[in-house]
């Protein structure tokens, strides 16, 4: 395949050109690469290599100012707005970078285009007077200062650029304005200097300035990559730019316009397909290099060009592991490694100004693959020891005091390093940061070797925060560590970790952009969706539409069709055309299928296969899990049985086999995470403890009224002591937790004024036991191993003269919750019957060790129900609200019961019977 390059070099050299005099100038380096290596292949002699610019080094050269970063470029114009603002109105730099970003690129715009700057500011500032009313005699301090803003713009610009013209630097708009001014002069001084413009489309008017005066000095010629489909098409986007440059330059009049080609409309294979998700994409692509490199058996003429540069991870990750050359033009963004996520962390950490930290914060911290292994000292891992403190102490909020205290003086110089002097000045900030990437590096040399990568990635970040430290010192104008991070964030954004390869050979990966003035036979192309290809409106701009299109500016039109130039020259000399797009709409990373797709399709040119890919998920059809029961096991079983089984762990059996398995055979605990907000099973404790420090002393005696009164008067501070107890050093005093303390509170409020009513209504309550813990072993012939049952019991008292048994629930419980109609149900539905199941077994305990007579009630308080009172246990002759309840247990209830209660646990004690997991 001939390449637009190799065409314009075979041309040059039919014309006898000088190659080595001659120098070239194109859209980006990236082509400069191509140019060399074609050059290799037209001339027959050894030569001189020729100059090769990129459009931006050649006019630099011209304008002879040094181009300044984005970041220097925001500070030096933030110090020519504190010279223009009073004191008084002066913003913050973290405020100011905001819009000042804003405004830079519409200096950069005006410039490129060689707008009148006073005219357009003063247009724009009038702009702004008529939409505010300037004519009103009674303005609100807020509208004056921001049309004074507006009128300020112009005095803004003059004393930016006159301040960078002093220092020789510039921005891309004013190196171009500058070059403008200084074409003559250079023409001038290089009047035998010959310059070949190629690949050039959408060109602004400093560009069209600068080529047009070297063309008609004769000291240039132009290549135009376009073709007669596109140029000759008054409608077509991808021509628009080209179409305009012939039409108006004069040395068109008179001389001829190379080139116009033919390519297009040969013969090509173009396959589009639809994929859900951009992952898809990325697989996808990995397939169909596979299926290239085995077809073709050499991918280095086809190149992947990415529409969203994030898939540039996901498609390395997808690659086939048969291709053995690859070349990244991109670079990878260093915003994506891992070690930008730990400095994320520390500011995210410090830029509120807080003495203690938010636990999960510090974990997160602790816990990064770079900072772990540095608390690692004399065989401690002290950064578990600060986990599991947390843990064990409940503590939400911390302080570097608690940290050091926690790391035994071990590791107090990394607290320091992560944790202190943050907020004291921006020096100590950039200084901690300093320091921890020299303890990562010593850590990281100790095996070097195995860490080359991690300590590349090191370097840069090194590098990163030298630069801020430059900054800092340079302009001084970071205050504090939210503006830090602002402007780390923008040098991080623009910085990428180079890939090393071979740039001529095999599968080529890259942006939309880098694709300039190359050519591919094989091309896929990803992420071909509206507001990505093309990228759709942006109104990131202070000058209006109407401002923009009458001073010639251009607007999301005409970037549209930059976009459709490139798209379309990539598909103009290719043979092979794939393009995916996405087909689940997204607002945030592009909406349906791409105009350019319909274009081609309507267009009629190509045929067009169209196709969804609808990826192949395998019909997985769920298992329940089966756990046999081994000799280990059933030996495990045994011994649970001796130490005895509980009524909360039968109960689990029921509600699911495979839960009692891991909690009660293989004894997994579930993780105990710190309480943000206070857990239901913390509440539930802190009442039971609360109601046990108020009844205990009361065993065997009555109950009276001012009893009950006194208790009432002790409630606030009982709470507060269990609460302290359970919860540790978790805060009550604001949020969820306080409205938690407070429900506390009121639950036994509420229950001790139940137990008041009733005995004012004369009954009689007496207080047997509290939280009585109870053993009993039952005898199951089946089984030749003894079996035990343990438990403890919150209440049992006597209420004019019955015996009730009574289990607290701080959660809501009614009446159906403890009614049962067959007995054969109680061991097997846990959501039903599992709260008579418990409160049975209290009964059958207290019954077998002769505690009480019977009969006897049992039956439980709902704290979320106390209107309710106390529910009582009832058998039901038949289901539904008109049959016949016995609310006594008797020793037939019992009997009863212990039958299911054996047949419950033979079943879990069976060997032949397995653990099966409940499709709950």
């Amino acid at each position: 395949m001939a390449t637009f390059i190799f065409d314009v070099l075979k041309d040059l050299e039919n014309k006898h050109a000088n190659l080595s005099s001659i120098t070239f100038i194109l859209p980006s380096k990236r082509a400069g690469v191509f140019l060399k290596n074609q050059l290799s292949q037209i001339v027959k002699e050894t030569i001189f290599s020729p100059n090769i610019l990129s459009i931006e080094e050649f006019v630099e050269e011209i304008s002879k100012l040094k181009t300044i970063t984005n970041t220097d470029l925001l500070f030096e114009f933030y110090n020519s707005y504190i010279h223009l603002t009073k004191k008084g109105d002066i913003e913050s730099f973290d405020v100011f970078s905001k819009w000042a970003q804003i405004l830079l690129q519409d200096f950069n715009e005006i410039d490129r285009y060689l707008i009148p700057q006073k005219n357009i500011f003063e247009y724009l500032s009038d702009i702004q007077d008529l939409k505010h009313w300037s004519l009103e005699p009674n303005k609100t301090e807020f509208v004056k200062n921001y049309l004074s803003f507006w009128k300020k713009l112009f005095d803004y610009y003059n004393h930016f650029t006159e301040q960078l013209l002093s220092k020789k630097l510039g921005y891309q708009g004013l190196i171009y304005r500058e070059a403008v001014k200084n074409i003559r002069d250079y023409i001038q001084h290089n009047k035998s200097k010959q310059h070949i413009f190629l690949g050039f489309n959408a060109l602004n008017t400093c560009e069209e300035t600068i080529i047009q005066e070297l063309l008609e000095s004769g000291l240039a010629d132009i290549y135009w990559d376009i073709d007669n489909t596109f140029i000759n098409n008054p409608v077509h986007d991808a021509g628009l730019f080209t179409r305009l440059h012939k039409k108006n330059w004069p040395y068109f009049k008179t001389n001829s316009f190379n080139w116009v080609t033919e390519n297009y409309t040969k013969d090509k294979s173009i396959s589009v397909y639809g994929i859900p998700k951009n992952v898809g994409q990325a697989k996808y692509i990995g397939v169909l290099l596979n299926q290239l490199k085995t077809k073709q058996n050499s991918l280095s003429n086809t190149a992947v060009v990415l529409g969203d540069e994030n898939l540039l991870i996901p498609i390395l990750n997808s690659l086939p592991s048969n291709i053995e050359t690859l070349n990244i033009t991109m670079g990878f963004p260093l915003k994506s490694i891992p070690l930008a996520s730990l400095f994320e962390h520390l500011f995210h950490i410090h830029k509120t100004s807080n003495k203690s930290f938010y636990y999960k914060d510090v974990i997160n911290l602790i816990s990064h693959q770079f900072v772990r292994p540095l608390f690692y000292a004399d065989g401690n891992d002290y950064s578990s020891t600060i986990i599991e403190t947390v843990n064990d102490n409940n503590l939400i909020y911390i302080t570097i005091e608690q940290l050091r205290a926690i790391t035994d003086s071990a590791k107090n110089n990394l607290i320091d390093i992560l944790f202190n002097h943050w907020d004291t000045s921006i020096d100590n900030a950039l200084n901690n940061c300093s320091q921890l990437i020299l303890n990562i590096k010593s850590h990281l040399d100790e095996n070097k070797s195995s860490n080359l990568l991690s300590l590349e990635y090191l370097f840069r970040f090194n590098e990163l925060f030298n630069e801020l430290s430059r900054l800092n010192s340079t302009y001084n104008h970071i205050k504090d560590v939210s503006t830090l991070h602002s402007i780390y964030k923008e040098l991080l954004s623009s910085e990428t970790l180079d890939f090393q390869g071979e740039p001529l050979q095999g599968l080529q990966i890259m942006g939309m952009l880098e694709s300039r003035v190359l050519d591919f036979e094989t091309v896929i192309i990803s992420s071909v969706n509206e507001g990505i290809l093309p990228a759709g409106k942006s109104t990131n701009s202070f000058i209006p539409f109407d401002v923009k299109i009458e001073n010639n500016l251009p607007t999301y039109k005409e970037k549209d069709a930059v976009y459709t130039y490139h798209f379309y020259r990539l598909l103009q000399r290719a043979k092979t055309v794939i393009i995916l797009y996405n087909t689940e709409a997204d607002v945030l990373t592009g909406g349906e299928k791409s105009r350019f797709i319909t274009q081609l399709e309507v267009e009629g040119i190509h045929q067009v296969n169209h196709e969804i890919i609808t990826p192949k998920v395998p019909i997985i059809n769920p298992a329940l899990k089966t756990v046999k029961k081994t000799p280990a096991v059933i030996e495990t079983l045994i011994q649970i049985a001796e130490k005895g089984f509980s009524p909360s762990s039968l109960t689990s059996y029921i509600r699911n086999p495979i839960d009692f398995y891991y909690q009660k055979v293989l004894k997994i605990k579930e993780h105990d995470d710190v309480e943000e907000t206070v857990a239901a099973n913390t509440l539930g404790t802190v009442i039971h403890n609360t109601l046990e420090d108020f009844y205990k002393p009361l065993i065997g005696r009555y109950l009276t009224v001012d009893t009950i009164k006194n208790m009432k008067s002790l409630i606030t501070k009982t709470v507060t002591h269990h609460f302290k107890s359970v919860y540790k050093e978790g805060d009550l005093s604001k949020g969820k937790n306080l409205i938690v303390f407070e429900i506390a509170k009121r639950y036994v409020s509420n229950f001790l004024q139940l137990e008041i009513e009733d005995i004012k209504q004369g009954n009689q309550i007496k207080i047997v036991a509290i939280e009585l813990e109870n053993n009993i072993r039952i005898s199951i012939p089946e089984l030749n191993f003894p079996i035990k049952i343990i438990g403890k019991i919150d209440r049992v008292d006597e209420y004019n003269g019955i015996t009730r048994i009574i289990d607290y629930k701080s959660g809501n419980v009614t009446q159906g919750d403890v009614e049962i109609v067959n007995w054969e149900d109680i061991a097997s539905d846990y959501k039903k019957y599992s709260k008579s199941f418990q409160i049975l077994t209290y009964a059958l305990m207290m019954q077998q060790s002769g505690l009480i007579n019977l009969p006897v009630e049992a039956g439980i308080v709902s704290f979320k129900n106390l209107k309710s009172g106390f529910l009582k246990f009832s058998k039901k002759d038949k289901p539904g609200s008109y049959a016949k309840k016995e609310t006594l247990i008797t020793e037939e209830t019992l009997d009863n019961f212990t039958s299911e209660l054996k047949k419950l646990i033979l079943e879990i004690c069976n060997a032949d019977i397995p653990f099966t997991e409940k499709d709950l």
